[in-house]
């Protein structure tokens, strides 16, 4: 007997469906788990395979055709049956159906009518895998029930599908259950998660972030640095000075110069006005346990590399030993977030307000780079300055990055007055 197969409904929220191609066409032998056509949805394109077998003896949606969910997109019976008579009956039963749905009546005599098509149409598409079942289902005539695709990866790997549990619909065997498949072993495809409460650290970096993100206007400026001078300077003060500074100290130095040259960058927006600061406090970015500290180096311009690096360390140790107080992380007039440890090549940050400049720093790369006309290996590090659009145009941080840049690429001018 011929079966009517209907638009699948692939989403909650699926009214109407796409055929975006068809991979059978009339006359064609079709196969239960054969794919018969791509159906584009609300959310997505999906492969359509058959419940059914038989000879493709009509296609009701041609491809690029719309059509409501439940509308008439094929038929599969044997070959030769009359599908004029089983859209005509399929056309009657639509409109007895809306007929009765508008005026329900009493019952009425009926002669008697042939049987109709069997219309069939495919389950809602899920978005989570099933748990798989113990066993992969069989068919009455001994035929394991499995996608096409499966099948193929099933013959490439050697496995032998009757040792597949299925995690598809009705225990089908699709792609994922051969991608998983541990001969002689239990395939877990339950979800787990756990979850924990927001601690009071947490909350409020929430809270702060998200004000910061929503209500300033961020713009971001990147800029590449030549690390090679910085990386011989580095050397050179650690043999001479026995003090084990790190890039970073080097960038805090660099910045704490180029922010007083620049008081543009060196300023926080107060709703109703902006303070331009002749002093540099920078706060420095570090990771906890619960969550992030911004502890500050106070008059960062006035002070050695050493000390700050030394600063720096204190601040690293008390951080993780939970000894912070809030006078350490108040006041910060700039901020600097390094990720570069991390392997991290560039990211962008959230300002920690009422500052109205973060600055991010990657880590060093080492990359093809042009020096006198030739391509030799050189270190590179990417830094990302976000703004304030409020109160910092973009040539101010512009300019700031350049004077940085210059500091970083010629270690010497750290140590100008």
């Amino acid at each position: 007997m011929a079966e009517i197969v209907l638009m699948p409904k692939l989403s909650d929220t699926m009214t109407d469906g796409v055929v975006a191609e068809w991979h059978k066409k009339v006359g064609d032998k079709v196969e239960n788990g054969d794919l018969l056509a791509e159906i584009e949805s609300d959310k997505a394109t999906m492969e359509f395979e058959s419940f059914q077998e038989g000879v493709l003896l009509h296609i009701g949606i041609e491809a690029g055709a719309t059509a409501p969910v439940d509308s008439i997109l094929a038929i599969l019976g044997e070959e030769g049956e009359d599908v004029a008579a089983i859209l005509e009956e399929a056309k009657k039963k639509a409109a007895e159906s809306e007929k009765v749905e508008e005026a329900p009546k009493a019952d009425a005599p009926v002669a008697p009518k042939a049987p109709s098509p069997k219309a069939v149409s495919a389950p809602v598409a899920s978005s989570a895998p099933k748990a798989a079942s113990s066993a992969p289902v069989v068919l009455n005539d001994g035929k394991i029930v499995a996608s096409p695709l499966a099948r193929k990866l099933a013959e490439e790997k050697n496995i032998p599908l009757s040792q597949v549990p299925g995690s598809g619909d009705g225990g089908r065997i699709v792609k994922r259950d051969i991608e998983n498949f541990i001969p002689g072993g239990v395939v877990n495809t339950t979800e787990s998660f756990y979850e924990e409460g927001l601690n009071s650290m947490r909350k409020v970096i929430g809270q702060r972030l998200s004000e910061s993100k929503f209500s300033a206007p961020h713009f971001y400026l990147t800029q590449s640095i030549d690390m090679d001078n910085a990386m011989a300077a580095r050397k050179a003060i650690i043999e001479a000075k026995g003090t084990k500074v790190s890039f970073n100290d080097m960038v805090l130095k660099a910045t704490a110069k180029a922010l007083k040259k620049h008081p543009g960058v060196n300023c926080s927006f107060l709703g109703d006005r902006v303070r331009y600061n002749d002093h540099v406090h920078i706060g420095v970015a570090m990771a906890v346990e619960n969550g992030l500290l911004v502890p500050v180096v106070r008059f960062a311009d006035q002070k050695s590399l050493q000390d700050i690096s030394a600063e720096v360390k204190d601040y690293s140790v008390r951080a993780k030993d939970n000894k912070l107080t809030p006078d350490d992380w108040a006041g910060s007039t700039f901020t600097v977030s390094n990720l570069g440890m991390f392997g991290i090549e560039s990211f962008t940050s959230i300002i920690n307000s009422p500052d109205a400049a973060i600055m991010a720093i990657g880590g060093i790369k080492q990359v093809p780079v042009v020096k006198n006309n030739e391509i030799v290996p050189g270190n590179v590090m990417k830094v990302t300055l976000s703004c304030d659009h409020r109160a910092v145009d973009g040539a101010v941080g512009a300019a700031f990055l350049l004077t940085f840049k210059q500091i970083l690429e010629n270690p010497v001018l750290m140590y100008e007055l």
